[in-house]
């Protein structure tokens, strides 16, 4: 037998023709030494596909995010890509809402009803992209997730929080808040 073996050399001999001195060449030669009968070949493949399965499960993971975290994305695009424009069109929203609160009906009642119509209409897409008003009423509570206050006054007969006037309603895109509804609200304490 040649005493110069390589450890490549010793992959293709049976364990019992491989002198010490060329064990000591393959260190995989000598962890089979240890006692027990699995081939060190079939170790460093065990080994070898575990790792690879390991990679290929974090890629499928990695996968699996990225198409996650895609349609979140896409969703988000869907519903509140366009609030930059909702927002723009508030304003229009609003001057619709006070012509017809100023308008006299009886100089103008066609011009009116065209307004009433235009608004209806823009009501009606707003609805179609989710956008809903939040329209307070006097009397109702102050809330900070919804209602933006312009003013505190003390007014009789009511409670702390009370909202006492609407300036501009307010809108929701879908779950967000686009614009806060403008109110003034009661500063006076709770009556005991």
């Amino acid at each position: 037998m040649n005493d110069t073996l390589t450890p490549h050399d010793l992959s293709d001999l049976p364990l019992e023709e491989v002198s010490g001195d060329a064990l000591a060449a393959d260190p995989l030669a000598v962890e089979s030494l240890d006692g027990s009968d699995e081939d060190p070949r079939v170790a460093v493949l065990t080994a070898e596909r575990d790792e690879y399965r390991d990679r290929f499960m974090r890629a499928l993971a990695d996968a699996e995010n990225a198409r996650k975290r895609a349609e979140k994305d896409r969703r988000e695009a869907e519903n509140y890509g366009g609030s930059k424009l909702a927002r723009d069109l508030l304003p229009v929203y609003d001057a619709l809402t006070r012509a017809i609160e100023a308008a006299d009906r009886s100089v103008a009642p066609e011009l009116v009803e065209g307004v009433e119509l235009t608004l209806r209409e823009l009501q009606n897409v707003f609805g179609r992209h989710g956008i809903k008003v939040i329209a307070p009423a006097v009397g109702d509570r102050f809330d900070p997730l919804q209602h933006e206050a312009m003013f505190e006054a003390p007014v009789p007969g009511t409670r702390a929080g009370d909202i006492i006037q609407v300036m501009a309603n307010g809108f929701m895109l879908h779950d967000r808040l686009l614009r806060a509804a403008q109110v003034g609200v009661s500063s006076l304490p709770a009556s005991n």
